[in-house]
């Protein structure tokens, strides 16, 4: 039997960072390449007592079916911590519940383009959403990210000499999978850009939680007077990833038709990690936890930088983040990219290439994503010797 895929389906490729996944049977590997949570920062002992709870005392809630918006309780908590923690939610907004971050984007992309329409991103970005909005029959097209952001000219530019552009999607704080963050004078800027074209802005901001330097920068969506901004975040980084939950929130009318769509994606988010994430959020001390959680990333990506730093030849050029996940490693033009990645991995450390982020898949750069989160402190000491030694016999 020969099968006939879709347009949509048949150019997409597996994301490699979830092919990189299939070498991990390997006890032996240390991987760099995941964007895992620190298994450290799960709550086990209260999500262990709340989750006997809702089974002892709100099982049929818990595990019948729910509305799509989301778990009114829920829904609410999300609500006021957006406002609290980000002065995010004016008049005119709404908030829905999602299965995962990722949902997110996709829902939005899914409601707004048409095929062949296209998502202005920052190159490189979130190998996720690129495949979700490829899936949609948009295409990613990249501005090249800076030290600090995107240039806003040059979204200008573009936004300008591009037809059909119906989205632009940015991770502005602890971008992945740079570790960048961009400046209030560039968030302002682009906003400002955006609102004159009337394109709309998704905000991805699963990180922002997760500052262990430095000073808060204020999100878009806190600045969107214009309801133009479509504000994507989860329970991923600061709960759990395996739970699935995340939330959007923005214009009514947006969230309404993504309500449609994910009617016919999924129903709904799984009720009983809603609930659970409720009443973590309303019973336990949310804020404590996430400084512990800080506190973890801040000795990981601080072992991680000082190992690099004792450890990687000066020819190699590095990001060094003040939260969330990832480091962004830039090699020198005598180093060939894919070959280093298959030597490391050779010599069992396992990275994500650089290209896997970018928009243009046949795109090149010189440059790999590392991961501090979910390695052992041994093994990320280990792991940086490793990619040390390689790069100094490869130069």
């Amino acid at each position: 039997m020969e099968y006939y895929f879709s347009d949509k389906m048949k150019a997409l490729k597996p994301s490699a960072i979830r092919e990189i996944f299939k070498s991990m049977g390997d006890p032996e590997m240390i991987s760099f390449a995941a964007g895992n949570p620190s298994p450290l920062s799960f709550p086990v002992d209260d999500l262990a007592r709340i989750g006997a709870d809702i089974f002892k005392n709100s099982s049929t809630a818990a595990l019948q079916y729910s509305v799509t918006e989301g778990y009114p309780p829920l829904r609410a908590a999300v609500e006021a911590r957006m406002k609290e923690k980000f002065n995010i939610g004016r008049e005119g907004d709404m908030t829905i519940i999602t299965s995962g971050g990722q949902q997110g984007m996709e829902l939005c992309c899914k409601s707004l383009c048409n095929e062949g329409d296209v998502v202005i991103c920052e190159d490189p970005s979130f190998i996720g959403s690129l495949n979700s909005f490829r899936s949609c029959g948009a295409k990613p097209v990249g501005i090249p990210l800076g030290d600090d952001g995107i240039d806003p000219e040059e979204l200008d530019r573009a936004l300008s000499t591009t037809e059909n552009v119906k989205l632009v999607y940015l991770i502005p704080t602890f971008q992945n999978p740079a570790g960048l963050t961009t400046s209030l004078e560039k968030r302002k800027a682009i906003y400002d850009v955006c609102v004159k074209h009337g394109v709309i802005i998704i905000e991805d901001n699963p990180y922002g939680e997760l500052r262990f330097a430095g000073e808060d920068i204020p999100t878009i969506k806190s600045m969107d007077t214009e309801g133009i901004v479509v504000y994507c975040s989860s329970f991923s980084k600061i709960l759990s990833a395996g739970m699935r939950v995340g939330f959007v929130c923005g214009p009514e009318a947006i969230l309404q038709k993504m309500v449609v769509a994910k009617q016919g994606e999924d129903v709904h988010t799984n009720i009983f990690f809603q609930m659970l994430c409720h009443r973590f959020m309303t019973e336990c001390d949310l804020d404590g936890h996430i400084a512990g959680i800080r506190k973890i990333y801040r000795e990981k990506c601080g072992l991680m930088l000082s190992t690099l730093d004792r450890c990687m030849p000066k020819e190699i050029k590095y990001t060094r983040p003040e939260g969330g996940l990832f480091i962004w490693v830039t090699l020198p033009e005598c180093i060939n990219m894919q070959a280093f990645v298959k030597k490391a991995l050779e010599n069992k450390v396992a990275v994500v290439p650089g290209n896997a982020f970018l928009c243009d898949e046949n795109g090149t750069v010189n440059a790999f994503r590392i991961n501090y989160s979910t390695p052992s402190d041994e093994d990320i000491v280990r792991g940086c010797e490793i990619l040390g030694r390689v790069a100094r016999e490869m130069l």
